[in-house]
């Protein structure tokens, strides 16, 4: 929750003044009211989430000419510049040293999977979130997936980026799974180095790993079920509430888990290449 919903408006027994004191909350933050996003720049973010999935790797430059020749879009790059940090994307590029300072109170875990050969269902888990763009703002997805066989075990949608969406989509994964995995492997955003986030890996005795220096491209297993369901859902449906994308997000993730074959999975559906293996491993385990 935001600090700035607990100060108590009707009746306090302190101040404003006294309760953001307390809280460490400004008052400007407290009495800021945000803008409703104006359609200029909902059509430059969904041009934006759209070029990114084809290449993640262009700059503000580049993008501001991409927008003025193939969406008739005039902006500048400051502009592209504060849309791309509030959808939460930044260019792919080799960097020397990272530049962002993390938390003092988020910790962070070792590369786990580093020349380790990753053969069976449940071994090693991964998750991410993604923008999911629509008419009248942005909603978040997070899915939680199976490495070895691609199955999407759990997933969760918010318009709000916080620990309840990465909590929702775990619980949902834990309930769907036949047997908790060895290793979780995440990024190192915020989300996924919080005290809240690793206490419940933690608790449920999952080993916590994370990418570390040259290692975005663990995360490509999700940054292509991310390219397929905006391609062949999102973009073509534009869900107008929360409610309609979480029921066709429903419907998309059964299909794909239930009906969409993978060669690298010998042309097996994800659910069945993931009950197969867990069928396999049980009987080898009691021979």
């Amino acid at each position: 929750m935001n600090r700035a919903e607990l100060v108590e408006t009707k009746h306090p027994e302190l101040s404003i003044r006294r309760q953001c004191d307390l809280l460490h909350v400004t008052r400007s933050v407290f009495y800021y009211k945000p803008m409703k996003q104006s359609e200029s720049d909902r059509l430059i973010i969904r041009a934006l989430d759209e070029i990114y999935l084809i290449d993640p790797c262009m700059g503000t430059r580049r993008l501001v000419v991409k927008l003025r020749e193939d969406y008739g879009i005039e902006t500048n790059r400051k502009h592209v510049q504060r849309l791309r940090r509030e959808m939460g994307i930044e260019t792919i590029w080799c960097r020397p040293r990272r530049t962002s300072i993390p938390d003092n109170g988020h910790r962070k875990y070792p590369y786990l999977l580093k020349g380790r050969d990753i053969s069976e269902a449940d071994e090693v888990w991964c998750t991410d979130i993604t923008y999911i763009p629509m008419p009248q703002g942005h909603a978040y997805l997070c899915a939680v997936m199976d490495w070895h066989t691609r199955y999407v075990l759990g997933w969760a949608v918010s318009n709000t980026m916080d620990a309840a969406l990465t909590n929702g989509a775990l619980e949902n994964a834990v309930k769907n799974c036949q047997k908790l995995p060895e290793i979780f492997n995440t990024d190192q955003g915020s989300q996924f180095t919080s005290p809240e986030w690793v206490g419940k890996l933690e608790g449920l005795g999952i080993k916590v790993s994370m990418d570390g220096k040259g290692r975005w491209m663990d995360n490509v297993f999700i940054e292509r079920l991310w390219r397929t369901l905006k391609y062949e859902d999102v973009y073509l449906k534009e869900y107008g509430t929360l409610c309609d994308l979480r029921q066709g997000l429903r419907e998309w993730f059964t299909r794909y888990n239930t009906w969409r074959t993978h060669q690298a999975l010998g042309n097996r559906t994800p659910e069945k290449a993931y009950r197969e293996d867990r069928k396999e491993k049980k009987e080898a385990e009691a021979a």
